[in-house]
């Protein structure tokens, strides 16, 4: 962690966020290749954060906009460059890897941007943990000095890490210690269910400041291995060609380069190719609407020719970046009402496709609709469904459906209103518990589920509603009445009540360290991040870098 010497206005507090970046605009970052290698060195600009000249990121410690920009390198690495198969992080800072998460940065920043942070943070590392189970990726951890908090978080997530031995580089949580916080949720979860650390040992660990460093912290299990500076170059080179020869070859394979999306703003609201987003303020609602194009490839090779216009990618860039804009520049907003129109044989097309993918770069865009819709099941907003006249939840649109709190289905005999059942809703985008959306909607009536899978068609309404598809499906008289009701009373409902009902009613049946982080995210650090003992006047948080000692209430819970 950082240290700070004054408190920084909330600099962060209704700021307008970016989520897209290229390489040429990155500050934080550089991206080399090398063949089938690539390194990804950190060497963060001091006031190159979102909040400017307000905080300085000493220490390589970051805020959300160094992130983004590491979101952004690992998801060009598996589009742009699939011939790679190992990828080295490491710092570009003498005897520093990373010193977490900006405490500045934190501190001045809102409740809902602290937790939002923690979680795409969260949602980075553990997109590095899918490319390399599903994107034919290897990653390095290539700690050439301290890595603390989110720092070793970071290291973490890769398969492998390497340490550099020069009697002063540790790893460490320090975040118990020094600010009264939990580490991300997401490194304590790491030690535990990842390296299966025992937990005497974690305890140790995450209670000394100082860290850990040399022999014992391969002996604890915290690092795979030290190098002394003498043979560090070698030892990285080494570690990364042996995590590289695990992976397939794809020396002659071709990228397909990611522009950005062009989204058209007005306002909050924001039109892209596929996708809409328009806020109702008044209201605090959203309506977010995804279409599907007359036509569509049929191919493979189509869709490479296509590369990133192909409708299937763009639209889920697209409906990804609005998910973000909405989870971070519209707090207030309360519940987003989700449609899915246009053409249903382009989606049913699309599935079937995708569902048989050989090719990489098809592969890689299905594994990327999934990490898309993870994102949308652990959005902090309520998401309601409306299938009425002209919607389209067919396959792939109605996992979005399957991903909402409640499903309105319009039930009227004149109104054509159907669901779609394809090959993409048997478990071809698991949710964060290891099962399909469907599995989990009727974990108390399985038998439900194989029923649903042997209709691959089209149903209308009434079968629909039949099979369990809809939480209501009113007829035409009622539908205006029920649905406006149901907006403004969940809209009047407390957010923090909505915030922990949602988390625990949106991941039934398995647990995974992915349910963990997040369900842990959602209520243990939503919990002590509002708590006096961390952000109070006397806070370790607030106290932190400044002559005052912190005060605590020491109640315990």
């Amino acid at each position: 962690m950082t240290e700070a010497t004054t408190a920084a206005p909330d600099v962060l507090e209704g700021a307008a966020i970016d989520f897209e970046v290229q390489p040429s605009e990155y500050r934080h970052w550089t991206l080399g290749v090398d063949g089938d290698v690539a390194t990804l060195s950190m060497a963060v600009e001091p006031f190159g954060g979102l909040g400017g000249k307000d905080y300085e990121l000493k220490l390589n410690s970051y805020d959300l906009r160094v992130d983004i920009e590491l979101a952004d390198a690992i998801q060009r690495l598996r589009f742009e460059h699939p011939q790679v198969r190992a990828v080295v992080v490491t710092g570009s800072l003498d005897r520093v890897f990373c010193a977490g998460a900006n405490i500045v940065m934190l501190r001045s920043s809102a409740h809902a941007f602290k937790v939002n942070f923690c979680k795409y943070t969260n949602e980075t590392r553990l997109g590095i943990e899918d490319a390399s189970e599903n994107s034919n990726l290897k990653f390095l951890a290539a700690l050439n000095g301290t890595a603390s908090g989110g720092g070793y978080e970071l290291a973490l997530a890769c398969d492998r890490i390497l340490l550099v031995d020069d009697r002063n580089s540790a790893v460490s949580f320090p975040e118990v210690p020094l600010l009264g916080v939990l580490p991300g949720t997401g490194g304590l979860t790491r030690i535990t269910d990842k390296r299966k650390i025992r937990r005497d040992r974690c305890d140790v660990f995450s209670s000394v400041a100082e860290g850990i460093k040399g022999k014992r912290a391969v002996e604890w299990d915290l690092v795979d291995r030290v190098a002394p500076l003498s043979k560090w170059e070698e030892t990285v080179a080494e570690e990364a060609r042996a995590l590289a020869e695990q992976c397939e070859d794809r020396s002659d394979a071709t990228g397909v380069a990611l522009p950005k999306l062009g989204a058209v703003v007005d306002g909050q609201d924001r039109k892209y190719k596929y996708v809409s987003l328009e806020i109702q303020e008044a209201d605090r609602t959203a309506n977010l609407t995804i279409t599907a194009p007359d036509a569509c490839p049929s191919t493979e090779a189509e869709a490479l020719a296509a590369g990133s216009e192909w409708w299937l990618l763009q639209a889920f860039r697209e409906l990804d970046d609005a998910l973000l804009h909405l989870r971070m520049n519209l707090r207030d907003v309360a519940l987003v009402l989700i449609r899915a129109t246009g053409s249903a044989d382009t989606v049913r097309a699309t599935d079937e496709l995708i569902a048989g993918a050989e090719h990489w770069f098809v592969r890689e865009t299905r594994q990327f609709v999934k990490r898309v819709l993870k994102r949308l099941d652990v959005s902090a907003k309520s998401f309601y469904a409306v299938a009425d006249g002209g919607t389209n939840f067919t396959g792939t649109f109605l996992e979005m459906a399957l991903a909402s709190d409640r499903i309105y289905l319009l039930d009227d005999p004149d109104t054509e209103v159907e669901v779609g059942i394809t090959v993409a809703n048997a478990g071809m985008f698991p949710m964060s518990n290891g099962i399909s959306r469907l599995e989990t909607r009727f974990l108390g009536d399985p038998e439900r589920v194989p029923a649903i899978l042997a209709e691959m068609r089209q149903l209308p309404a009434d079968e629909a509603n039949e099979l369990g598809l809809a939480t209501f499906a009113p007829d035409d008289i009622d539908w205006d009445d029920e649905l406006r009701l149901a907006i403004e009373e969940r809209a009047s409902f407390s957010p923090d009540a909505l915030t922990g009902m949602e988390a625990n009613l949106r991941f039934a049946g398995p647990e995974t360290m992915e349910t963990k982080i997040f369900g842990r995210l959602t209520a243990w650090q939503n919990w002590i991040f509002q708590r006096p003992n961390a952000v109070g006047e006397r806070g370790a948080l607030s106290c932190y870098g400044t002559p005052m000692r912190p005060e605590f209430n020491v109640e315990r819970t």
